[in-house]
């Protein structure tokens, strides 16, 4: 039996201690609150950069990748857990390959742009790590509506000045325009046309198959504005090809009876066009002698397979198109050959193949085919959130239209097309990662295969 004064004693040490464990636990409680509170601010952080990247590239690389730039060094000093797409190995194994091309090129200082580039890449890292949520995709498709809005107005203002030149100057006819179609935002047509692409697509996805209301106002605003500035920008392989193969792939998953609603706008598009538009359809089968570009384009094509089959593993180098070209034109092409830029081949799979070698073309079709069949399982599988829906169809849809496109262009050699090509593909990845956080959503839209 313990005396009074042990009693009382063991009852003092009980109290010290209990009181000495409970300063310890709120000394501990700010530390740690104070810990989680920047933990969310360098998370707020690094997606308030890697959002204005991957927004402000439709008006301004320098600005995306500062961005980009600095979205990348608040994630890695952070010590925040890294998150990438699962496109790790293709993409590592495409990278090889180019670094590979560029040191057994005849000039390999002249291909360190090609490795620049990889910079780029790091959108795939950004996106993916700072994105939480499908809302923050949401006002990131939202903002690129909003600005591809304002590079068609501004189009629009640059094809005023064009006409009032072309009547100045008596000279209002096809080629007049030709040569000097407009931008928008962008440095060049091709680029503004990919761009206006990209995300009128993006918005077709959300009207069709997000159940939320937010934003679908500034979607169907800007809809029309972006295909007309896409239209009157004459860029064929947009306007004739990419945008309609990834619209007809959303409105057959929608509904298949929607399909006709491409062909009517087709048909009025053609009564209603100015005379530009419709001699530009024309000119894919009667071209303008040299005043279009399907003599270069055939040109470009057998010169390029002359390329190809000199150096089938390896080609002839990043960057080397330009400075190499007239030594692989066939003999029985006449000279001078016709105006026009040779800088690239326009068209990315030739491109590829000829300055890095068939078996990089093979890596990028395998990043690019991966990133389909992810997302097209994902749809089938029927697990995702009700808003996930659009993601991934707009995903398949502008990956589609971009490849398209790129039988006659090099567009993903493009920064500005390769950052939004990018970010879409993360988008997609992380709308599939939430359904897996979240499980599926209360509602599924009605697709084709349902109706």
């Amino acid at each position: 039996m313990l005396s009074t004064a042990h009693r009382s004693r063991l009852a003092d040490m009980l109290v010290l201690s209990n009181q000495r464990q409970l300063s310890a636990c709120l000394d501990d409680r700010p530390d740690s609150e104070q810990s989680a509170s920047r933990e969310r601010t360098i998370e707020r952080v690094a997606f308030y950069l890697g959002w204005g990247s991957a927004a402000s590239i439709i008006f301004s690389i320098a600005l995306s990748q500062i961005l980009l730039g600095l979205a990348l060094v608040v994630i890695l000093v952070s010590g925040q857990r890294l998150r990438f797409p699962p496109v790790k190995l293709p993409l590592a194994s495409f990278f090889f390959a180019t670094v590979l091309a560029v040191l057994t090129s005849v000039d390999p200082v002249g291909g360190w742009p090609q490795i620049r580039k990889f910079f780029v890449f790091g959108m795939l890292l950004v996106v993916f790590t700072a994105f939480k949520t499908l809302g923050q995709i949401r006002s990131l498709v939202l903002a690129w509506a909003g600005l591809a809005l304002l590079s068609a107005l501004a189009s629009f203002v640059q094809l005023e000045h064009r006409h009032r030149l072309a009547l100045i100057q008596n000279a209002n006819d096809y080629g007049f325009y030709l040569d000097g179609r407009i931008t928008g935002f962008a440095s060049h047509w091709m680029t503004f046309g990919a761009e206006q692409m990209i995300v009128m697509l993006m918005l077709l996805s959300l009207l069709l198959f997000s159940p939320e209301q937010k934003g679908k106002t500034l979607a169907l605003v800007s809809l029309p504005a972006l295909w007309l500035s896409i239209v009157l920008g004459l860029t064929r392989s947009i306007f004739i090809l990419g945008v309609p193969l990834g619209a007809l792939y959303l409105l057959w998953n929608r509904k298949r009876w929607t399909v006709a609603a491409i062909a009517l706008s087709l048909a009025l598009a053609s009564v209603i066009a100015p005379f530009h538009v419709r001699d530009r359809v024309l000119s894919v089968v009667e071209p303008h002698k040299e005043v279009d570009s399907n003599l270069r384009r055939l040109i470009m094509i057998r010169t390029g397979w002359e390329m190809v089959k000199a150096h089938p593993l390896l080609g002839i180098g990043p960057e080397q198109i330009k400075p190499q070209f007239m030594n692989y034109v066939p003999k029985d092409v006449s000279r001078p050959l016709p105006k026009g830029w040779y800088g690239h081949l326009h068209n990315m799979y030739l491109q590829y193949a000829a300055e890095r070698g068939i078996p990089a073309l093979l890596l990028m079709m395998w990043l690019i085919g991966k990133v389909i069949r992810d997302f097209l399982r994902s749809l089938r599988s029927g697990l995702l959130t009700a808003d996930g829906y659009y993601c991934l169809y707009g995903a398949v849809a502008v990956v589609l239209a971009l490849l398209a496109e790129g039988l006659f262009e090099y567009n993903l050699g493009d920064t500005e097309v390769l950052t939004m090509f990018l970010t879409v593909v993360s988008c997609g990845y992380i709308a599939i990662e939430t359904s897996k956080r979240t499980g599926p959503g209360i509602s599924r839209p009605v697709t084709a295969a349902a109706t």
